[in-house]
C-alpha cells in the first residue's frame, strides 16, 4: 500500500492510497466462489450453478462491495500508518482500476496546538456573604408562595390583583378571542401586553374604562401582531396580597416537623448558600471558557462544527414539538447556531488538551463526593446514590462533568483570580441588581 498526503487548505488534507490490484481481486474470486457453493439460480440446484454463471450475474456487485470495504479499511491503515487523526468522516472517492487499485481520501485533522498563555486569562471570582437582610428578602419570598388575597375599596397599585371584563376591538370591530369575564390580572406581573396592566393602576371597583393597546410584533397570533387596539374593561374588585406571619405553623407547612421557624431559618439559609455556591460555580467556569476562546489557541475543523450544529439543530427542534405538538416538525436555520457550536467544538478540544496535559482523572472519592451533592437536594439522597452507582450510563455523565470541573480547575491555578465580594441577589440575577 502506497500513501501520498497533500495539504489543501488549513486542517483538510488529500490522501491518495495505492493498493495492489491483486488484493481487490484475488478477494473477489474467493467471494464468488463462497457464493457458487450456496446460491439459488432458476434452472440450477443449489450448489451445482456454473462458476462462470455466478461471476456474469454478481460480479458486479460483489466488486463494488469489496472496494468499498478495501477502500475503508485502506484509509484507517493509511491514517495510522502516517500518524494522523481524522475529524469527522472521510469524503472517499474510487479512482480508476489498472494494474493498482487507487482512491482518494479527503478529510480535515484534529488542530495540533500549544497550551500557552493561560497565565493571561482573568476571572473575577464572587465571594459571597449571605447576611441577614438576604435571608430576610428570601423568606419574604417563600411567604409570597403562601399569599392570599383580601378585597379593598381603594384604588388599584402595583402588586394589586384586579378582577375584570374587558371586549377588545381593532377599528370598531370585535376579534376573536378579545373578550374574556372575570379576569384576574396581578399588576406589575407582566403577564399582559405593555400598557395593559399599567392602565389598570388607579381604577376602582365598579369602573368602566377604554384601555388602548398595541400588539406586539412578535405576538402569537399573527392577526393581531403590530396592531392597535381597545378593551372596554370594567372592573370587578380590586385585592391586595396579605402575606402570612412567620411562625413555626408557616414552617410546619413546609415540611419543618422540629424547631419551627428557626429550623426553617436554618435549611433555608443552606439552600441559598447551595444555590450561591452553584452560580459561582457556573460564573467562573463561564470566565474560563471565555478566556480558553479568547486565546485563539486552535482552528475548529468544519466538520465537528457543522455535526455540533446539526446536534443543536435538533435540540431546538424538539423543545419547539412541545410547544407545536408531536410529529410537527419545525424549520430552524442551522446558521443561528454557528458561533454556538464553534465555542462549544473550540473548548471541548482546548479542555481535552488541558485533561491530557496535565494526566487529570476523577478519583472515586471525587466523583462519590460529586454523586453525594447531587442527591442531598432529594428527599430520599442514599436511593439517589444507589441509583447512580446501579446505572454505569448515569455515572460515567457525572463523571464527564466532574472531569470537566477539574480540567477549570486545573486551568485556574494557572489564570489570574480575584475575589469580590457580592450579594446574593446580584450573584443569582446579574444584571438585575446593583453588586
Amino acid at each position: 500500500m502506497q500513501v501520498s498526503i497533500e495539504t489543501t487548505s488549513g486542517l483538510e488534507r488529500r490522501m491518495t492510497v495505492t493498493v495492489p490490484r491483486e488484493n481487490v481481486d484475488g478477494e473477489v474470486e474467493k467471494r464468488l466462489k463462497d457464493l457458487a457453493g450456496r446460491v439459488k439460480i432458476d434452472g440450477f440446484r443449489p450448489g451445482k450453478v456454473p462458476f462462470s454463471v455466478v461471476r456474469k450475474k454478481f460480479a458486479g456487485q460483489v466488486g463494488q462491495e469489496v472496494m468499498g470495504e478495501v477502500m475503508q479499511n485502506s484509509f484507517y491503515d493509511a491514517v495510522t500508518q502516517e500518524k494522523l487523526r481524522p475529524a469527522g468522516m472521510p469524503l472517499i472517492e474510487p479512482g480508476e482500476v489498472t494494474d493498482n487499485f487507487e482512491f482518494t481520501a479527503t478529510f480535515e485533522v484534529y488542530p495540533e496546538f500549544e497550551l500557552k498563555g493561560l497565565d493571561k486569562i482573568k476571572v473575577e471570582r464572587p465571594v459571597l456573604e449571605i447576611g441577614d437582610a438576604d435571608l430576610d428578602k428570601m423568606l419574604d419570598t417563600i411567604r409570597g408562595q403562601r399569599k392570599i388575597w383580601q378585597e379593598v375599596d381603594r384604588a388599584a397599585k402595583t402588586g394589586d390583583k384586579v378582577t375584570i371584563d374587558f371586549v377588545g376591538s381593532i377599528d370598531g370591530e370585535e376579534f376573536e378571542g378579545g373578550a374574556a369575564q372575570q379576569v384576574p390580572v396581578e399588576l406589575g406581573a407582566k403577564s399582559m401586553i405593555t400598557g395593559f396592566e399599567e392602565q389598570l393602576t388607579g381604577t376602582k371597583a365598579g369602573q368602566e374604562l377604554t384601555m388602548n393597546v398595541t400588539f406586539p410584533d412578535d405576538y402569537q397570533a399573527k392577526k393581531l401582531a403590530g396592531k392597535p387596539a381597545a378593551f372596554a374593561t370594567t372592573v370587578h374588585k380590586v385585592e391586595e396580597s396579605v402575606l402570612p406571619e412567620l411562625t413555626d405553623e408557616f414552617a410546619a407547612e413546609f415540611g419543618v416537623k422540629e424547631g419551627g421557624l428557626d429550623a426553617l431559618k436554618t435549611q433555608v439559609r443552606e439552600n441559598m448558600q447551595r444555590e450561591g455556591e452553584q452560580a459561582i460555580n457556573n460564573r467562573v467556569k463561564e470566565q474560563v471558557f471565555d478566556g480558553l476562546v479568547g486565546l485563539n489557541l486552535l482552528e475548529v475543523p468544519k466538520g465537528l462544527v457543522d455535526s455540533e450544529i446539526e446536534v443543536l439543530v435538533k435540540q431546538r427542534q424538539e423543545a419547539m414539538q412541545q410547544y407545536a405538538g408531536a410529529g410537527q416538525v419545525q424549520d430552524v436555520d442551522p446558521a443561528q447556531f454557528e458561533t454556538q457550536a464553534q465555542r462549544r467544538v473550540s473548548l471541548g478540544l482546548i479542555l481535552s488538551e488541558v485533561i491530557q496535559a496535565d494526566k487529570i482523572t476523577v478519583p472515586p472519592a471525587r466523583l462519590r463526593e460529586a454523586v453525594e451533592k447531587l442527591a442531598s437536594t432529594y428527599e430520599r439522597p442514599e436511593d439517589v446514590v444507589k441509583y447512580y452507582y446501579s446505572d454505569k450510563d448515569r455515572l460515567k455523565e457525572l463523571e464527564n462533568v466532574t472531569l470537566e470541573e477539574m480540567a477549570v480547575e486545573a486551568v485556574l491555578e494557572k489564570a489570574k483570580v480575584s475575589d469580590k465580594a457580592t450579594a446574593f441577589d446580584a450573584l443569582m440575577n446579574p444584571g438585575q441588581t446593583a453588586s
